[in-house]
């Protein structure tokens, strides 16, 4: 039987901390994982050192934990790719999660984050509260109360429609 999934699941590629010059891979297909690694250095004791390459089947990968540790897996992957994720995590977790490092903490109060959040939670949007959220911003715009949104709508509308009228 053929399955769904294609035959490679995930893939990155990255190059070593500064100052480093080091090329790293991950690939994850659907029987192993490969981690590659190419150490590129101008050091003479380095220049003969050949590219690497380690693969495990997924059962023995999560066993590894020295290939595991050469890798930090969420600092590879894009920040679209992480808000994605970020944003199926329960409002609790994504609080934990913003504690965790400096780039999370910018990732978990990002507008685009709480866009899709709202997005997600919203069946529509009007233009008004699209303007508003663009204003105000996406997370103040999830966390006000129905009431609260709609005096602040009104308000935006009056004062948006008072500068309408007195434009020739």
């Amino acid at each position: 039987m053929a399955s769904w999934l294609p035959e490679t699941l995930f893939e990155t590629v990255g190059q070593g901390p500064a100052p480093s010059k080091d090329y790293y891979q991950l690939l994850v297909t659907r029987s192993q994982v490969i981690f590659r690694w190419w150490k590129i250095s101008l050091r003479s004791e380095y220049r003969s050192t050949k590219p690497g390459e380690a693969k495990e089947i997924h059962e023995d990968f999560l066993d590894n934990l020295h290939l595991q540790s050469q890798f930090d897996f969420l600092e590879r992957l894009s920040d679209n790719l992480l808000l994605n994720i970020i944003s199926y995590l329960d409002l609790e977790d994504i609080a934990r999660l913003s504690q965790t490092s400096h780039r999370f903490a910018k990732l978990c109060m990002s507008d685009k984050l709480w866009e899709q959040i709202v997005q997600s939670t919203c069946d529509t949007i009007t233009p008004d509260v699209r303007a508003l959220a663009e204003d105000t911003g996406w997370r103040q715009l999830f966390f006000t109360n129905k009431l609260q949104l709609q005096r602040q709508l009104r308000k935006r509308k009056q004062k948006y429609g008072n500068l309408r009228e007195k434009q020739p």
